[in-house]
């Protein structure tokens, strides 16, 4: 289901375009294959953030196949470190990132993001603040630790971008979970929405774009860890 009128959708996916041919087909596998991959329009709206933004070295937690890391190193040049804890994708990713010319922009990390964040912590002790931008999409319950344990490996200024926030309009109200399958995941996310729009050291949007996706400016001024 999509969180925004159908057919609006369907004219905004005839506008999306990707002049990177090897891009184009391994978003083709994977929407055929249902692998998880950023919807069209959240992948354009990604694209002129960063653009804006101009980040030097990106974090994204949930690498998937490594399309959209490959998005962002192709399409604003940045650098990218990205985590993936399932074997087979992180392996997929490796191949494809690697195939399609990225490997010297694009860092796989291998395990479950809450405990790599912490071994890059450390590879970076003298000056942990590497990251101008963050980009979560992984597990949904968990985006509080991840946020938490993200938040200190940013910059000032630093963007911090969030998909999936409104899970099919479920994060919004319980009509969307008629038989209340998925309660828990939807209360984690809208305690994680609630902290990330009130925190002092954020300034936060939800849009109805793709999934739902959250944008944070962070202010580390106002950051106590």
């Amino acid at each position: 289901m999509n969180i925004t009128n159908s057919i609006i959708s369907a004219y905004i996916d005839k506008l999306y375009k990707n002049e990177n041919p090897q891009l184009v087909e391994l978003r083709e596998f994977a929407e055929k294959n249902h692998v998880p991959v950023i919807l069209r329009d959240t992948e354009g709206l990604l694209l002129q953030l960063l653009n804006i933004k101009k980040p030097v070295h990106m974090l994204e937690i949930g690498a998937a196949v490594g399309y959209s890391a490959s998005c962002f190193a192709d399409g604003c040049g940045c650098r990218v470190t990205t985590i993936e804890s399932n074997p087979e994708m992180y392996e997929g990713a490796k191949t494809n990132i690697s195939e399609m010319g990225f490997a010297d922009r694009v860092d796989v990390r291998f395990g479950d993001a809450r405990e790599v964040l912490f071994q890059i912590a450390a590879e970076n002790s003298d000056d942990p603040e590497i990251f101008d931008a963050v980009f979560i999409d992984a597990a949904k319950s968990h985006y509080r630790e991840f946020w938490d344990l993200a938040m200190p490996l940013c910059k000032q200024d630093a963007m911090v971008i969030c998909d999936n926030v409104l899970m099919k309009g479920m994060t919004a109200s319980d009509e969307y979970d008629p038989g209340r399958r998925y309660k828990t995941s939807i209360r984690k996310m809208r305690e994680f929405i609630k902290y990330i729009t009130h925190i002092e050291y954020a300034e936060t949007c939800v849009l109805p774009v793709g999934d739902g996706v959250s944008i944070s400016t962070i202010d580390k001024k106002w950051y106590i860890p």
